[in-house]
């Protein structure tokens, strides 16, 4: 039950580590030096390259490319074809191997289908990414980001429901509809109120 399944069209190539429970399917292909966690999924057409690490209980939709540079954390949702770059200004003739920039997908956040998240930035805890959306900084934990450029719309709660706070406010609390944590607010920042202080 805890194996890993790679369907027969996939490529995983020798050097990638692949936990336990994790699930491939067709058209995939994991380089050398790829590390994916335990209990993952990836999708149609899912390409990760050498270096990159993948958390446990990640979902990847169909037609993810994941280059090197990208760190995805437990728990994270990455909608079809969501698009990472690694490079600021590449150029075909040019090589910027050396150049690649580091991104950080938080654990928990879920970014929509045909979003794109340019190379350095951070997707903070939780934070949710729209459909469509180009992300091109960082985006703190819990928010709702949105549009092109992706901009604050709101905040999330870990359950993945929206939680009644302004985009930006002094200060604020709020309690989830559905799940009934609570969280607090200052200024460009949500946190969870931690269970043994409620």
């Amino acid at each position: 039950m805890n194996e890993v399944f790679v369907h027969e069209s996939s490529v995983v190539d020798p050097g990638a580590v692949v936990g336990s429970g994790t699930r491939i399917w067709h058209f995939c292909h994991v380089m050398s030096r790829a590390r994916i966690g335990a209990s993952c999924s990836l999708g149609q057409n899912v390409f990760v390259a050498d270096g990159v690490v993948i958390g446990d209980n990640v979902k990847i939709q169909n037609n993810v490319s994941l280059y090197t540079g990208v760190h995805i954390e437990d728990d994270v949702f990455l909608g079809p074809s969501v698009v990472f770059t690694n490079v600021l200004n590449p150029r075909s003739h040019v090589s910027r191997k050396d150049e690649f920039r580091r991104t950080l997908v938080r654990r928990g956040a879920s970014i929509g289908a045909n979003a794109t998240v340019v190379c350095g930035a951070t997707l903070g805890e939780y934070a949710f990414v729209g459909a469509g959306s180009l992300v091109r900084r960082d985006v703190p934990d819990h928010a709702l980001v949105l549009g092109v450029p992706a901009r604050i719309r709101g905040w999330m709660c870990r359950c993945g429901l929206k939680l009644s706070l302004p985009p930006s406010a002094p200060a604020g609390t709020a309690e989830c509809a559905g799940c009934g944590d609570r969280y607090e607010q200052s200024d460009d920042r949500v946190w969870r109120v931690a269970s043994e202080e409620r």
